[in-house]
């Protein structure tokens, strides 16, 4: 956790906005001072009445300035709202922007939920900061000034007096405060978890009814929902607390005055206009001093989520990278697309790969093979650039310094899980930009969803659902496979991409794989023997280490490791001739 943030963090948060906020506070402050004015022609109309002279003039004042006040305060804070509206789009704007360079080490230290909480309940805390806290202050310091220099002016005896209720009250109150602000955070963060555990179970919904665990899930999301209930319990605890001695402050001083003032009234020390206004000026201290109290203690609360929010962008982020700076120079004659130059890396003190060097050349396709946990997917991670090396070096079309968005620009990835984004069809499809009619219909025939789509009401243009709720596995994988051709990638990395295809989808997916351009280079990281043995080399992984590499046919032959991936199968099985497809992740000796 960094620095607590204070009141000048705000204030930068609304520089932009000066201008606005300055023009509402002006106007809400004007309204108030038309307010002040109030009680002194109304104490004058008394006046009039008691010597009996003309009262139309004053009265028509008085109605001008109530209506003028009227229209003055609406206009100035909906300009108020206005502002904070803003303040809180470009909040969100850079913490949105923010939130998806996470590392992805920062990412997996952190609940989805809690994230998406910063961006929406703590900036709207801030926007109760911006567009009523600050300018509630300042009328409640100007109204209760104004309210004293004329109070003072009628009658300083009068005014000591109330003076000394409210000095007893504002010590209280001050008292509270500090507490109100960390109720606040503690709060914010309370409903964080839950956002986080009840985005897990909607998330998991299937698993969770099929597992019958309803109950179980239902009562861990409502316990959060306790702590959050708790939390938010403590903090209006102390507002409560706080607001009824503002309260019983300003019905004692305008008991104080009655009684006072009534009994000066009735010795001939103070006229009966001045006590009229004098207690209007008790009573008008009621609503700004609430509006005081209630505008410090929701400026605590928010400067508790700006905490919050500073503590998130505070966590390391991958550098942002205007679109232009994708464009890559042209590869040395002969450079490999990729090349792996003695790669090690960790997770914290665990080794996942130890000295992997490989290249892959344009046009070939590429298998990688091993058990689990053997370090496959942290080779794609680190193509991908979710992760740098601890040690030695990756080279992308020659290159070996290019920044992040000009190695990603090179790279399509198909995910094991494939990734399916709420929208229609057409909207997966083209994620990485506009592509023709053709292009799309090209590559729907690559994987076999043509037919799917001629058979949809909507064709191309119809909903997924969420995460691609409304199609089927295989559906959702060829999907993500026609998603990736369409970036017509200089590299195409592939996380088991036929897991949850059948024979027929399998084999047309793969002749779609086999079409693409001649200088694409294909890695593949896989289990099903189909899907790597027609690969023109495929690398054997083992405990993070490189321990073999060549064609099918020569691994069967030199490689113990390889044949002990393919489960000690018979002569047909090696070459491919069986029923059901064997898998390279399968134990020695187990079961086929």
């Amino acid at each position: 956790m960094g620095a607590r943030p204070d009141l000048r963090r705000l204030l930068a948060l609304m520089r932009s906005e000066f201008r606005g906020i300055g023009t509402a506070g002006l106007l809400v402050v004007t309204a108030s001072a038309l307010g002040l004015a109030q009680p002194l022609l109304a104490g004058a109309v008394i006046d009039r009445v008691r010597t009996g002279g003309a009262l139309a003039g004053l009265v028509a004042v008085l109605l001008g300035l109530f209506a003028a006040q009227t229209v003055v305060d609406t206009l100035g804070r909906y300009l108020l709202e206005r502002a904070g509206e803003n303040v809180v789009l470009r909040l969100r704007r850079q913490l949105v922007g923010h939130l998806l360079r996470l590392r992805i080490t920062v990412l997996e230290r952190h609940r989805i939920g809690d994230l998406i909480t910063r961006a929406t309940n703590d900036t709207a805390a801030l926007r109760d900061a911006v567009n009523r806290s600050l300018v509630e202050i300042a009328v409640g310091v100007l109204t209760v000034g104004g309210a004293t220099v004329l109070m003072l002016r009628i009658d300083p005896v009068l005014f000591l007096a109330v003076l000394g209720v409210f000095a007893v009250a504002g010590l209280g109150v001050t008292a509270a405060l500090d507490r109100i602000r960390s109720a606040g955070e503690q709060a914010q963060t309370a409903v964080g978890s839950f956002a986080a555990d009840l985005e897990r179970g909607l998330t998991a919904v299937r698993t969770i009814r099929v597992s019958g665990v309803e109950e179980a899930e239902s009562a861990g999301i409502v316990a959060s929902a306790q702590a959050a209930r708790r939390a938010g319990i403590r903090g209006a605890r102390l507002g409560a607390a706080a607001a009824p001695v503002t309260q019983l402050a300003a019905s004692g001083s305008f008991l104080l005055v009655l009684v006072l003032g009534g009994a000066r009234v009735a010795d001939g020390s103070l006229a009966l206009g001045d006590l009229i206004a004098l207690l209007l000026y008790a009573t008008y201290l009621v609503m700004p001093l609430g509006n005081l109290l209630d505008g410090l203690t929701t400026l605590k609360r928010a400067m508790g989520a700006l905490q919050r929010i500073d503590d998130c962008l505070a966590w390391d982020a991958e550098p942002a990278e205007p679109a232009a700076a994708a464009k890559v120079h042209r590869a040395p004659a002969g450079a490999p697309v990729l090349e792996f130059r003695d790669v090690a890396f960790s997770y914290g003190e665990r080794p996942a790969l130890r000295g992997i060097s490989f290249a892959l050349a344009p046009g070939t396709r590429t298998a990688v093979v091993g058990p689990s946990g053997a370090g496959k997917s942290t080779i794609l991670s680190l193509i991908c650039r979710l992760y740098e090396p601890d040690h030695g070096s990756i080279h992308y079309v020659g290159h070996a310094d290019l920044t992040l968005r000009q190695s990603r620009s090179l790279l399509a990835l198909v995910e094991q899980d494939p990734v399916v984004l709420h929208g229609t069809l057409r909207d997966n499809l083209t994620l990485s930009g506009e592509v023709t009619p053709e292009a799309l219909d090209r590559a729907l025939r690559q994987v076999n969803l043509h037919q799917l789509v001629d058979r949809l009401p909507q064709g191309i243009d119809t909903p997924v659902g969420e995460h691609g709720a409304l199609l089927s596995g295989g559906e959702r994988q060829r999907l993500a496979i026609a998603r990736a051709l369409l970036s017509r990638p200089a590299l195409l990395l592939l996380d088991e991409p036929t897991s949850g295809l059948d024979t027929e989808n399998e084999i047309a997916v793969m002749a779609g794989l086999r079409a693409l351009p001649e200088n694409t280079a294909v890695l593949v990281v896989a289990h099903r023997l189909s899907t790597v043995r027609d690969a023109d080399r495929i690398l054997v992984v083992d405990d993070g280490r490189l321990v073999a590499a060549g064609d099918h046919d020569e691994l069967v032959r030199t490689s113990r490791r390889y044949r002990l991936l393919l489960g000690e199968q018979t002569d047909s099985r090696i070459n491919g001739r069986v029923d059901s497809e064997p898998s390279l992740t399968t134990p020695p000796g187990a079961p086929q």
